[in-house]
């Protein structure tokens, strides 16, 4: 039996399919502006098409289906890169701003803290927390980290930690690019986790040690002057 030839499209229908898919957010927020203009002559060319007198004018529907899929495509290939691009900026601990010195950021999350700022207070204290690690050769410096990447690679060298690193980090990406609102209760246990950093002697991995020494596979408090 052979098998009925595809259903194609007629220009109205194609225009309608064309107009949900390019209209997402997602196309429409990453493409370039000369794609939008590019697309709205693609409409216009797409409604010249119905009830024109010119036959001349008619264009075969598969012709309309094949400039279609190849808008859609063109338009995912532009919008993919552009789209990983921003999603990577989103999570930066740091983004563009100058990264202060771990003093300055607890100095200012207290100062936000006593005026009721709890969602600055948050923040700044946990990038008070990286810049530390940072201080301390834990972390190397290193531009676009991510709150995730904080976690994970605190939690080797601080591993009773690690379950309150990875509520850290959530609650960082939540807060600062989630519009989650913040509490003093927040505050409070991401300056818990800060002090406590502070007073743990990281592990490290073997190609960090010094000299013969070898720490075990649990943190210690650092010795108190």
């Amino acid at each position: 039996m052979a098998a009925e030839p595809p259903v194609l499209p007629g220009a109205e229908e194609a225009r309608r399919w064309a107009a949900e898919e390019l209209s997402q957010p997602e196309y429409r927020d990453a493409a370039p502006p000369w794609v939008e203009t590019l697309w709205e002559d693609f409409l216009d060319w797409l409604s010249s098409l119905d009830g024109s007198p010119d036959p001349a004018s008619t264009v075969p529907s598969p012709v309309i289906g094949l400039v279609i899929a190849v808008i859609i495509i063109a338009a995912v290939i532009i919008a993919k890169p552009r789209l990983n691009h921003r999603e990577r900026q989103v999570k930066e601990v740091f983004g563009t701003e100058s990264v202060l010195a771990a003093a300055d950021y607890r100095r200012r999350a207290e100062s936000s803290a006593a005026a009721g700022r709890w969602a600055d207070a948050v923040v700044d204290r946990f990038r008070a927390l990286v810049r530390s690690a940072e201080d301390r050769t834990i972390l190397d410096p290193q531009p676009g980290r991510t709150a995730d990447e904080v976690a994970r690679d605190l939690a080797l060298p601080f591993s009773t930690e690690a379950q309150r690193l990875g509520w850290a980090a959530g609650t960082f990406d939540a807060i600062r690019y989630g519009n989650r609102a913040a509490d003093e209760g927040d505050y409070r246990a991401m300056a818990g986790l800060d002090n406590a950093l502070e007073a743990l002697r990281p592990v490290r991995s073997p190609d960090h040690q010094d000299g013969s020494h070898q720490d075990l596979g649990v943190s210690h408090p650092a010795a108190l002057p």
